[in-house]
């Protein structure tokens, strides 16, 4: 698209809207590239005219089409063309023009991002199956089987209700047949464009009908698809309809602005040239005037605009690094509006979008203005999304065949390729149909990090359930919990954009999905993995001694095991030696010592000498109180018993994997409890008997390796007193 924008209220130029890839300069010089958002900017200001004539019909779309792709061979364009204007010859639209000025508009909107000829050809021709005695078959052996699948995408498309009432089936069968190639959606878009832009001859009720239909689909889909230049226009062009009063504010507003003697985008755009013309860095320099659904929203949440606030600085360089220059001479020679940073060029959205948005604040009056930095490449992809990608679908080699006849797409943004995955997986059509409607109607999107550097790309809101089904698919089924920022957390957590969650995982390759995980799962993946698994998984009825499914289902206070009969004694305190000897010892209860912790002693009533940790607590009030200690040390006797807390996070054999462990190394249980699980954690506590007090350092660590375990500590009851 044209990087040289009109304003539509003024006679003069103005500062470049920035909509796409700057064309090479020898095409520039013989004829500008049409601007695809000034024009349809200037259809909303209403200052074009109709024209029912076709001068040049094709010759726009091959002038856009070459400034693109220089080397095109522009021969199935001209053949589509005349197919198509000889096919819908004689037919009418509503607005009174010939039927062949759509399938053209269409086509140029398509030429105009860049699209490649397949997709042109397929344009032209897309409402011949449908409208016209044009065959599929006539088609493929026209112009191959290419321009044939496209063609017959857009016409099951065209079949689609979009709205409440659609049928779900109908509406997964055409969902993933543009899932198999991403330019069907892509005319789809550019169909719906122009319809929307001639939407002024229908009557009111079906205006609003379209609109609603653009706004709560097409929109969200044009989003994911990376397609801005179309989606910032189709907002425009729902919003003047289905809030007109609000629209012709916003426009007034525009307007005024528009004819304002001083612009402070382009005061800040001369110093920002300056400042990169110094610091020797090649940049283009080009003012974005935001589109009117922008500019509405900014006024809601500002209140009075200044002129900064209607558009924002674009930055092009020529590669990534240079980015990042830009970005510091910024930073240093202006004054920058910190929390305003954001790198999508080290972590890309969900739809490919890549730059670095900024904002520095001028000196005069301290209005502040937003920066975009990105490369040329960037600035095409972030206008035109999935159509500035080229052909990735020319005959696959056998390795990047998808088999069941579906084509492999290493392009193919991670959205799509997401929602091609859980399609499958939906139990029935209602399941998918109101998925995906919640799906779209998520308009953020959170970027969380893992601990190898990797990022998933989340809607907000989102939970550590929805992190594990994003991360591991089906195999998140064994996730038994998480760490967030290095703290551990529920799989109910929501997550914040930047965080960094660690997904902590069973080994159980039969692990169920707690129930519980549903009300938390805000992904489609997530739902559905999650629903065919307890569906193919009835729960069976629970067990008396170990949980039977997910985090929330460990049996409380099981049977307690009976010590071996020829356990060794437990530790007393008869094991430990006082100086001078001959003084009663008693192991103190509020920290229990056993060998080989480090202990000391104090005398109590009676003469008694208590023995504590030497950590304890009550060691240190003892010492702030004056009490002076009396040496203490363990015997010779090595047996010990001691009660230990474990924590964790129930699932599936939890407690026959820890009492294994328990029992390799060395130990005889005497008692074990396990408290009711809370928030999907479960607390057991075991007293214990060991034959060799050395070997509690080991048992415990074994402890904390069983899968779902996260931490082990020796049982510490509230002191009584000394």
């Amino acid at each position: 698209m044209n990087a040289e924008a009109v304003n539509p209220t003024s006679s003069g130029p103005v500062p470049p809207a920035a909509t796409g890839a700057v064309a090479p300069a020898p095409r520039r010089k013989s004829r500008p590239r049409i601007d695809l958002r000034r024009l349809g900017r200037a259809a909303l200001l209403g200052s074009t005219t109709r024209s029912r004539g076709l001068p040049d019909a094709i010759g726009h779309v091959v002038e856009a089409h070459r400034a693109h792709h220089p080397d095109a061979d522009l021969d199935p364009l001209r053949r589509a063309y005349v197919l198509a204007e000889s096919s819908h010859r004689g037919q009418m639209r509503k607005s009174g023009e010939p039927y062949i000025t759509h399938p053209l508009a269409v086509t140029l909107i398509l030429a105009e991002l860049g699209a490649e000829t397949t997709t042109l050809t397929a344009s032209l021709l897309h409402d011949t199956v449908e409208d016209t005695e044009v065959t599929l078959d006539q088609v493929g052996e026209q112009f191959g089987a290419e321009v044939r699948y496209l063609v017959d995408g857009v016409t099951k498309l065209e079949k689609v209700d979009y709205g409440a009432a659609a049928e779900p089936e109908t509406f997964r069968k055409m969902l993933l047949a543009t899932g198999n190639d991403v330019r069907v959606m892509s005319i789809k878009l550019a169909d719906r464009l122009h319809n929307m832009r001639t939407l002024g001859v229908m009557r009111r009720e079906k205006q609003e009908r379209i609109a609603k239909v653009t706004r709560d689909v097409l929109i969200p889909l044009a989003e994911r698809l990376g397609v801005q230049a179309l989606k910032s226009e189709l907002e425009d062009l729902v919003f003047a309809v289905m809030h007109p009063e609000e629209y012709a504010h916003t426009r007034e507003l525009v307007q005024e602005n528009a004819a304002r003697a001083d612009d402070p985008l382009a005061a800040v755009a001369d110093e920002v040239r300056g400042v990169l013309r110094e610091a020797d860095i090649q940049a283009e320099i080009l003012i974005r005037p935001r589109h009117f659904v922008s500019v509405h929203r900014v006024s809601r949440k500002r209140g009075t605009l200044r002129g900064a606030d209607f558009g924002r600085l674009l930055v092009l360089v020529q590669e990534d690094a240079d980015c990042y220059a830009v970005l510091g001479e910024l930073h240093t020679c202006m004054t920058p509006v910190v929390s305003e940073f954001k790198d999508f060029i080290a972590v890309p959205k969900f739809n490919l979008y890549q730059s670095l948005h900024t904002a520095v604040a001028r000196a005069q009056d301290g209005q502040v203005v937003e920066v975009l930095i990105r490369t040329h490449q960037m600035h095409k992809v972030a206008e035109a999304g999935v159509v500035a990608l080229g052909n990735p679908y020319a005959q696959p080699s056998d390795e990047h065949s998808a088999g069941d006849g579906e084509r492999a797409d290493p392009t193919r943004p991670g959205w799509l390729s997401r929602l091609l995955d859980w399609q499958r997986g939906a139990p029935d059509a209602d399941t998918f149909w109101s998925t995906l409607r919640e799906d779209l109607a998520q308009d953020r999107e959170i970027t969380v990090f893992r601990p190898d550097g990797g990022t998933l790309g989340l809607p907000d809101g989102a939970t550590c359930v929805d992190a594990a089904y994003a991360q591991y698919g089906e195999d998140a089924h064994a996730t038994i919990g998480a760490r967030v920022n290095g703290r551990l957390a529920t799989m109910s957590t929501v997550l914040r954009d930047g965080d960094t969650v660690q997904l902590l995982m069973g080994q159980d390759p039969a692990s169920e999905p707690s129930r519980q995980w549903l009300e938390h799962a805000r992904t489609p993946v997530a739902r559905i993995a999650i629903q065919r698994r307890l569906a193919a998984h009835p729960e069976p009825a629970p067990e008396t001694d170990e949980p039977t499914r997910g985090p929330a289902a460990p049996a409380a206070h099981p049977a307690a095991p009976r010590p071996a009969a020829d356990a060794p004694p437990a530790r007393t305190a008869a094991d430990v030696l006082v100086d001078p000897p001959g003084a009663t010892v008693r192991l103190a209860g509020c920290c229990t010592p056993v060998p080989p912790d480090e202990i000391t002693g104090f005398a109590v009533r009676g003469g008694v000498v208590t023995v504590h940790r030497a950590e304890c607590a009550v060691v240190t009030r003892m010492k702030s109180a004056g009490r002076a200690e009396v040496g203490v040390r363990w015997g010779e006797s090595t047996g010990c018993r001691v009660t230990l807390l474990a924590e964790s996070f129930g699932r599936p054999h939890l407690l026959a994997d820890l009492t294994e462990a328990m029992a390799v190394e060395g130990a005889e249980i005497v008692s074990a409890t396990v408290e009711p699980p809370d928030h999907q954690r479960v607390r057991h506590s075991y007293t214990v008997v060991l034959p060799d007090a050395a070997r509690l350092p080991a048992l415990m660590r074994a402890m904390r390796d069983v899968a779902g375990v996260y931490d082990v500590s020796r049982a510490q009851p509230q002191p009584t007193g000394a």
